[in-house]
């Protein structure tokens, strides 16, 4: 809903709340000083509300702000994001807005695969939950246990998965850049 929107139902919902509680335009300008000119403008819809002017008409009817301008009432906080699956890898969305800092729970399959490494724009952040994550980096192949994190710029080339033990759960925050966290990555063992 526009600006616009929310003002031109103002004054229909004033005027609303004014014949139900049976008070008088006259009477609404004893209780807040407004005049009744300006108070029939304002119902009418032919002068912009301000908080100047609502405020006192709020206290006035013993309401709250919110309802002489219809604002929207405040979302559920969960996050009812519907798991995705790809490739048998189940990615829970943390996050709902487009852009920006993205967040998922993954649970990956106790499965061993072979890394095909890939490369995009972007940093990433993970934390492990539970269980044993391979981490294929550039040079670096390393497995991260419960309570390790690592982070990376996903321009490395770079692939993740099971090491084949057991399930692995873990946080994965992607996002442009960011603050940096801890980074655990030791060189791949020769031969």
């Amino acid at each position: 809903m526009t600006t616009d929107e929310v003002l031109a139902g103002v004054g229909p919902r004033l005027r609303k709340i004014r014949k139900d509680r049976e008070v008088t335009l006259a009477a609404l300008f004893e209780a807040t000083g407004i005049s009744v000119s300006t108070l029939s403008r304002l119902e009418s819809g032919l002068r912009k509300p301000s908080l100047e002017l609502l405020l006192p008409i709020a206290r006035a009817h013993g309401v709250a702000l919110d309802e002489l301008v219809g604002a929207p009432p405040v979302g559920d906080p969960r996050v009812r994001a519907e798991p995705i699956t790809r490739d048998g890898r189940t990615m829970i969305p943390l996050t709902r807005q487009p852009g920006g800092l993205q967040a998922y729970k993954v649970i990956e399959p106790p499965r061993r695969l072979e890394p095909d490494p890939r490369v995009h724009e972007g940093y990433e952040w993970m934390y492990v939950l539970s269980g044993r994550l391979r981490l294929v980096l550039g040079d670096h192949d390393v497995v991260l246990g419960a309570g390790e994190a690592a982070e990376f710029d996903t321009r490395v080339p770079h692939w993740f998965g099971s090491t084949g033990d057991g399930p692995v759960e873990f946080l994965s925050l992607f996002g442009p850049q960011g603050e940096r966290m801890h980074v655990r990555a030791r060189p791949k063992k020769a031969g």
